[in-house]
C-alpha cells in the first residue's frame, strides 16, 4: 500500500510538471534562449491567439534565364495579424552560386533600397532602428546557400514586401541545363566541437513544424527562358508545371497548383538546346573602372580509353535520423547499384555513419560477388537514426590503407544536414594526394553547399538524386565520368589578351562533359589568342579562341557579379582560414565595393519614421517546414510545445498511463518468475 501511495505521489508530481512545462516554454519566445538552445526543434502550432506569429503570406520568384546566366527575383510578402508590433526572423535558401546584388523593403506606400554595409555596422544600424521604433530589415548570409531575414518593428495591420535580385551561372552537363531554385532550408546537426557562438550558427536553431504540416502561404515561381536556339525538351521532376512557347527559343514556365505547393521541396528545372548547343566563345563587358570577360570552353566528347585503370572506391553512406525513411531508402537503391556494376578488378569498402561510424572491413576488399553480398546486408539492415557526424566518417575513409597505383575514390552519399560544412572541406583539401571525393546528394531538399563543397574541394563531381528512378540514372552518369575522363592536363594561355584575375583556377582533370567556364578581367583591346590544351588519353588536345573582333557590351553587370562570386567561392566557400584576417579583410572589400552579400557583409534597410515610439514589441523565430519525406527523426534538439490546457492533459495522462502500465508490467513479471 505504501509503495502504492509512493508511485501515484511521484505521478501527481510529474503531471503537475508536465501540464506547467509547455506553458512556461510557451513564454520563453526570445532571441537569447534561441541561440542557447542552438538546435532544431518542433513547434506545435496552438489556437491560443495569445500565441503570436508573423507569418509569410507569399513568395514570387520570378527568373529571366538568357542564355547561361539567371538574374532571379524574389518579393516575399509579410503580415502582422495580430494585435502588437513584431520583430520576427525568417531563414531561408538560396543555390550555393548565387550573388546577391540588390534589395527594397516596402511597408505601405514608403519604399526604401537597402545599404550594403559591413555585417556589424548594418546589425548595429538594425538594432537601433529598432531600438528607436523604426520599422528595419536586415539580411544577412549564415552559409553561401542559407540567409536570415530580420525585421523589426512590424505594425498591426501593416504589410511588409521585401524585394530580393540575385545573378548566378548555368553550366550545362551533358548536354542538359539545369535550374534550381531552393525554397526550404533542411535541419542542420551540430557537432559538439563546432563553435556555438558563431553568430554564422545560430540559424542552426531554427524552428521546425512537424512532419507534414506546411505553413499557409502561397508560392508562384514564373521562369522566362530565352536560349537563342531551339529548345528540345523541357521538363520539371521537382513540381507540375504549364509551359508556353512564344517562339523555338523562348518558353513561359509557371506552377500548374501553386496553392498546393507550400514551398517544401526544391523547384528543378531541367532543358535541352537542338544540335550542338553549347559553344566555345568569349563575352566581354565594359564597366567604369575595369572590363570583364567570360570563357565558355566546351570539352571534348566522351572516349572509352584503352586501358582503365584499376580503382578503389570507399563509398560513405549517411544513416542519420534525417535519412529515415524515403531519402534512405533511395540511397540504398543508389548504392545498390553503385556497387553491384564494380569491375572484379576493382576493390571497395562501406562507411556508414550517423553519430558515429561503422566500416564494414578494415582495408579495401576485391569487389566479389561474396563481398558485393555482404555490403549490401549491411546497407538493408539500415534504417536511420542519431545525429550526422560527417567529419570522423571523412577522417575514417582517408585512413583506411591504400594500395599503389590504384586510383582512389572516395564517394559521400548523404542529404547535407549538418553545419559543420567547412570542417569537411579541410580534411578534403589537407588529403586532395590521397584520392578524389565524389558526392551525391539525396532528397528534394539537399544542403547544395556540402554537395558542391565536398566535389569542388575534391575534384570530383557532385550529384543530386531525388528517387529511385533517378538514382539508377545517376549511378550510370557516374561510373561513365570516372572510367572515361575527358581531358587532363589542362593549361589555358592568353597570347596578346591582356588578362589579369581569372577565377576560378583550372581543373586539373575534367571527368564531366561539361564546359569550363572562366572570368577575369582584361585590359586595352581584346585580341590575340587563347589556347587550351590537355590530354585526351594518350593524345594531345589543342583549342583556339580569337579574342578579337569580339564585341564588348558597355553594360555587363552580370559578368561583373559573377566574377565576384567566383573570386568568394576561392577565398571562402571550399577551403579556407577563418584565422586569416587577410581573407576577411578582401571578402569584406569585394563585397562593398560590388554592392553584394558575403559573409562579413549585408544589407540594411530602414524606414526613418518612428513608428513605435513605445518600443514595445514581440519577438518571433518563424517555424521551417520539414522539407517533403524528411522524418521528424531529422530534428535532434529541444521540444518546444504551444499547447492548449486539454492538450497538456492529454499528455500528462499518456505519461501517466505509461508508468501505471509499467508498474503492472513488473508485477505481473514477478508473479511469473
Amino acid at each position: 500500500m505504501k509503495k502504492k501511495r509512493k508511485w501515484l505521489c511521484m505521478l501527481l508530481a510529474l503531471l503537475i510538471f508536465v501540464s506547467s512545462a509547455p506553458v512556461a516554454l510557451a513564454k520563453e519566445n526570445n532571441a537569447e534562449d534561441q541561440d542557447s538552445i542552438l538546435a532544431p526543434y518542433f513547434v506545435v502550432e496552438s489556437s491560443d491567439s495569445s500565441v503570436v506569429c508573423f507569418p509569410l503570406k507569399g513568395t514570387d520568384v520570378t527568373v529571366n534565364i538568357n542564355g547561361m546566366i539567371a538574374e532571379t527575383y524574389v518579393i516575399q510578402t509579410y503580415a502582422n495579424e495580430g494585435k502588437t508590433p513584431i520583430n520576427a526572423k525568417y531563414v531561408f535558401p538560396a543555390s550555393t552560386d548565387v550573388t546577391v546584388h540588390g534589395m527594397t523593403m516596402q511597408i505601405g506606400n514608403q519604399m526604401v533600397t537597402a545599404q550594403i554595409k559591413e555585417r556589424e555596422e548594418a546589425n548595429q544600424k538594425f538594432e537601433q532602428a529598432k531600438s528607436e521604433g523604426k520599422s528595419a530589415s536586415l539580411l544577412e548570409e549564415q552559409r553561401p546557400n542559407v540567409f536570415t531575414m530580420d525585421v523589426a518593428n512590424i505594425m498591426p495591420g501593416d504589410i511588409a514586401r521585401i524585394e530580393l535580385h540575385y545573378t548566378q551561372l548555368i553550366t550545362p552537363c551533358e548536354g542538359t541545363y539545369e535550374f534550381v531554385f531552393p525554397t526550404v532550408v533542411g535541419p542542420r546537426y551540430m557537432s559538439a566541437s563546432e563553435d556555438a557562438s558563431d553568430d554564422h550558427n545560430h540559424f542552426v536553431g531554427t524552428p521546425y513544424l512537424p512532419d507534414g504540416k506546411t505553413p499557409d502561404q502561397t508560392y508562384n515561381i514564373t521562369v522566362n527562358l530565352s536560349t537563342g536556339v531551339p529548345i528540345t525538351e523541357l521538363t520539371c521532376k521537382s513540381h507540375e508545371i504549364n509551359v508556353v512557347k512564344s517562339t523555338e527559343a523562348s518558353a513561359l514556365v509557371t506552377l500548374s497548383n501553386p496553392e498546393k505547393f507550400a514551398g517544401n521541396r526544391d523547384f528543378i528545372l531541367n532543358y535541352r538546346l537542338t544540335g550542338d548547343e553549347i559553344q566555345s566563345g568569349l563575352l566581354l563587358s565594359k564597366g567604369n573602372g575595369e572590363n570583364y570577360f567570360m570563357l565558355t570552353v566546351q570539352p571534348p566528347e566522351h572516349f572509352e580509353p584503352e586501358d582503365i585503370a584499376r580503382r578503389e572506391y570507399i563509398f560513405v553512406l549517411d544513416v542519420s535520423g534525417s535519412m529515415n525513411g524515403y531519402p534512405l531508402d533511395t540511397a540504398k537503391v543508389l548504392i545498390r547499384d553503385l556497387v553491384s556494376n564494380l569491375r572484379e578488378a576493382d576493390s571497395f569498402n562501406l562507411i556508414l555513419f550517423s553519430g558515429s561510424s561503422v566500416q564494414m572491413s578494415k582495408k579495401s576488399v576485391p569487389a566479389t560477388e561474396e563481398n558485393i553480398k555482404k555490403a549490401l546486408n549491411l546497407i538493408d539492415k539500415q534504417e536511420g537514426y542519431g545525429g550526422t557526424s560527417l567529419t570522423p566518417a571523412l577522417e575514417d575513409a582517408i585512413a583506411i590503407p591504400s594500395k599503389h597505383n590504384i586510383a582512389r575514390s572516395i564517394v559521400v552519399i548523404t542529404d547535407g544536414y549538418v553545419s559543420g560544412e567547412q570542417n569537411a572541406f579541410d580534411i578534403i583539401n589537407d588529403n586532395m594526394d590521397k584520392a578524389n571525393f565524389f558526392s551525391f546528394g539525396i532528397g528534394n531538399a539537399v544542403n547544395e553547399y556540402l554537395i558542391k563543397g565536398i566535389a569542388t574541394a575534391g575534384l570530383g563531381e557532385s550529384f543530386i538524386v531525388t528517387d529511385a528512378e533517378d538514382a539508377i540514372a545517376t549511378a550510370d552518369r557516374f561510373r561513365t565520368y570516372i572510367q572515361s575522363p575527358l581531358l587532363s592536363d589542362i593549361q589555358i594561355t592568353y597570347d596578346g589578351f591582356d588578362v589579369y584575375d581569372v577565377e576560378p583556377s583550372v581543373p586539373s582533370t575534367l571527368f564531366a562533359q561539361k564546359p569550363i567556364v572562366l572570368f577575369g578581367k582584361w585590359k586595352g583591346e581584346p585580341k590575340g589568342t587563347i589556347t587550351i590544351t590537355g590530354k585526351k588519353g594518350k593524345e594531345d588536345y589543342i583549342q583556339e579562341i580569337k579574342a578579337e573582333n569580339v564585341t564588348a557590351y558597355e553594360k555587363g553587370d552580370a559578368v561583373r557579379y559573377l566574377w565576384a562570386r567566383m573570386r568568394l567561392e576561392r577565398l571562402m566557400d571550399y577551403g579556407y582560414s577563418k584565422d586569416d584576417p587577410s581573407v576577411k579583410e578582401e571578402v569584406t572589400q569585394i563585397g562593398l565595393d560590388y554592392g553584394i552579400m558575403t559573409p562579413y557583409t549585408s544589407f540594411v534597410a530602414v524606414v526613418e519614421e518612428i513608428r513605435n515610439p513605445e518600443g514595445e514589441s514581440t519577438d518571433v523565430n518563424q517555424p521551417l517546414p520539414l522539407p517533403l519525406q524528411v522524418s521528424n527523426l531529422s530534428v535532434g534538439g529541444g521540444y518546444r510545445a504551444y499547447s492548449e490546457p486539454g492538450e497538456i492533459v492529454l499528455i500528462a495522462a499518456f505519461i501517466g498511463a505509461m508508468l501505471i502500465g509499467g508498474m503492472r508490467h513488473r508485477k505481473r513479471r514477478n508473479i511469473i518468475a
